[in-house]
């Protein structure tokens, strides 16, 4: 079923998103994006979307290579699970390079997932066409800042100048009460990403799925 392989697919872009320029701004300092080589994010996630939660860790690592996609250096990023994370900063504005794995779709964009100058209230949003199994399927992502300047404490080591950004995922192939989304991210000064959930549920022509994980920052290693 399409509808099936549109909410994995569009799951994951977020549920992997800490794992997976214009030119960079280069001053790290007020950035929400450490580039040095080296650095380390270590991460624990619970996925609890089945009968029986799942733990897991893995480990970001800064490489020294930088990729040139679109116009944008995006800063390129070793994930101990498989894979690559491409991260920029632009001025104020932050993007992934995101794309689906080739079982699911064939779409590859650059996705804006944060503002560190936006008020509290700033919405934007992203309109795709996410090809599946050769069919276009209408993606909507909405974005709001809902907190910033805030103190979170995970795992014990207290967090500043935190902006909250909640996202939804909409799409025009499904009624809005058949698809409900929440989705929390935490980005602190020079770590970046430090806490996440994902919730997406689905019940739609017969078919039921759940998403829920969630992910928080152990450590990290920032040079």
């Amino acid at each position: 079923m399409k509808i099936k392989y549109f909410l994995f697919a569009t799951a994951l872009l977020f549920i992997f998103s800490c794992k997976k320029s214009s030119t960079p701004n280069n001053s790290q300092t007020d950035n929400y994006l450490t580039t040095s080589a080296g650095s380390t994010w270590n991460y624990h996630e619970i996925d609890s979307s089945g009968s029986t939660p799942v733990n897991s860790d893995y480990t970001i690592t800064s490489t020294n290579k930088d990729s040139l996609i679109n116009g944008r250096s995006y800063h390129v990023y070793n994930i101990s699970s498989g894979g690559n994370q491409y991260l920029n900063v632009s001025g104020n504005d932050y993007y992934q390079f995101d794309s689906l794995p080739s079982a699911l779709g064939t779409t590859t964009f650059e996705r804006l997932y944060l503002k560190d100058n936006a008020n509290v209230g700033t919405n934007w949003t992203q309109d795709l066409s996410v090809t599946v199994q050769g069919v276009p399927v209408p993606v909507q992502l909405s974005y709001s800042i809902v907190e910033k300047g805030i103190s979170r404490t995970i795992n014990g080591k207290d967090y500043s100048d935190v902006i909250h950004v909640s996202t939804t995922i909409s799409s025009s192939f499904i009624p809005a009460a058949n698809l409900t989304t929440s989705i929390d991210s935490y980005y602190a000064k020079k770590y970046g990403l430090i806490e996440s959930s994902t919730i997406i549920s689905l019940n739609y022509l017969g078919f039921v799925q759940n998403v829920n994980v969630e992910t928080k920052i152990v450590s990290a290693n920032l040079l």
